[in-house]
């Protein structure tokens, strides 16, 4: 399951007139399949987001089976994650915006090589220790939500608006692949390898993603020179002033802090439940999360279609409310070899398959709603709130784990993720039958 992003939007066949190739998004009528430069981009997203998967289930993998972290020491991992996430939503958007996007993305990507090479480095020098961890995930999260700021940017200006939803739903099914395979990687590598020297594909994952993105010779669109920065607070208020003052982007970025609330308790505590609580191995913790890359496919494919038969906002708030209902499954499976390891595959199935939904659309609209040269600012706050959410949620399910068990603070959590569907079926989102023009 993508535990750390929840729904977004979907559109209707009426808008063919304004956007006409809208609904080509997987077939070669698309322009971007000619499209070279937006093709690098996607090859080095797709290698990223492999790499990205072996940390993201690699690290708590490692802080449970190397270094035998409680509740707590996995709430305070999360949360130190999700707080660099914090602290760069609030200072990068107006430096996104005042700066080239390309040279960032190439820049964040060997950041985060180098960050996570420290860890073999310590391994083979003997004192790996749960502070090491804390300190690489936190960075190595830095560099990550600062490659997805200036990535949400740098979209729009290479393939076009008309053109974003359709490259959204492609890279997002790159990101199902990397779904797919990553975790059961990482599972098999954790199991076979030491931890720290596992990590050594991820860093060469981003290595090869700054290659490929080197290559990309488009220009971007002219800076506006006559606007100069004014700062990191300014940045944070015209990013959140920008975001509420557009009634169809507030509601999403409410949802954004209910889900990453709720949404902590998980990052906290789900490799946990499944490792202690239902007894399996990482091996088989792996290749269950795989199970979610085929259902997130599924989902890549079928959110345009969903979103023209229902409408856009419509999609965002019911597959959001599916994919909340579907990770109960996990938790209601007996801890048996067979029962866990079914419970898991048909959780992370539906709940990835709905839950890719509400990511491309959502996402979709804002960057198709907002002027670009506020994306950068914008998207910030999004991150900004999302990763202040996790961070309080993270704490919150750790210290909740501890305290009534596992088992039902995740209940909690889904419980918790309904209330941003439901807050968006009452909202102006509820109204947005298609992709603005």
């Amino acid at each position: 399951m993508h535990r750390q992003s929840l729904g977004r939007p979907a559109a209707l066949r009426s808008r063919d007139r304004d956007q006409p190739y809208a609904n080509f998004p997987m077939t070669s009528k698309s322009p971007l399949w000619r499209h070279r430069d937006f093709l690098r981009l996607w090859s080095a997203q797709t290698v990223s987001d492999f790499g990205a998967r072996i940390t993201r289930d690699g690290l708590p993998m490692m802080a449970v089976m190397a270094l035998s972290a409680s509740a707590p020491q996995l709430g305070l991992l999360a949360a130190l994650a999700s707080g660099a996430g914090l602290i760069v939503g609030l200072a990068a958007g107006d430096f996104v915006d005042h700066s080239p996007k390309r040279p960032i993305l190439i820049a964040t990507d060997l950041v985060r090589a180098a960050i996570l090479l420290t860890l073999p480095l310590a391994a083979w020098l003997g004192f790996v220790s749960m502070l090491q961890v804390y300190a690489a995930a936190a960075l190595v999260t830095a560099a990550s939500v600062l490659f997805d700021i200036a990535d949400h940017a740098y979209l729009p200006g290479l393939v076009g608006k008309p053109l974003v939803t359709d490259a959204n739903a492609k890279i997002s099914v790159s990101e199902s692949l990397a779904e797919m395979g990553g975790p059961a990687l990482a599972g098999v590598l954790f199991q076979w390898l030491t931890a720290p020297i596992a990590v050594i594909f991820n860093a060469g994952a981003y290595l090869v993603s700054a290659l490929i993105l080197a290559g990309i010779r488009t220009p971007e669109p002219a800076l506006d020179l006559t606007r100069q920065r004014r700062g990191w607070v300014d940045g944070v208020v015209t990013g959140a002033r920008a975001a509420w003052g557009e009634p169809r982007v507030r509601i999403l970025l409410i949802m954004t802090g209910v889900g990453g609330l709720f949404g902590g308790f998980f990052s906290a505590l789900y490799v946990a439940f499944a490792l202690r609580g239902l007894g399996l191995s990482p091996a088989m913790l792996g290749l269950g999360i795989a199970t979610g890359g085929v259902g997130a496919l599924a989902g890549s494919l079928l959110a345009q279609p969903i979103a023209r038969r229902i409408g856009v906002g419509p999609a965002i708030c019911v597959t959001g409310a599916l994919s909340a209902l579907g990770t109960m499954i996990l938790l209601l499976s007996p801890a048996t070899p067979v029962g866990a390891m079914t419970g898991l595959m048909v959780s992370q199935f539906l709940g990835d398959a709905f839950g890719v939904v509400p990511l491309i659309l959502a996402s979709s609209l804002r960057q198709i709603i907002l002027p670009q040269t506020l994306l950068g600012r914008v998207g910030a706050t999004f991150r900004a709130v999302s990763g202040a959410a996790v961070v309080i949620g993270a704490l919150t399910g750790g210290a909740l784990g501890q305290a009534i068990g596992l088992r039902a603070t995740l209940l909690v959590a889904i419980a918790g993720l309904l209330i941003g569907p439901l807050l968006g079926a009452f909202s102006p989102l509820r109204a947005v039958r298609e992709m603005p023009s």
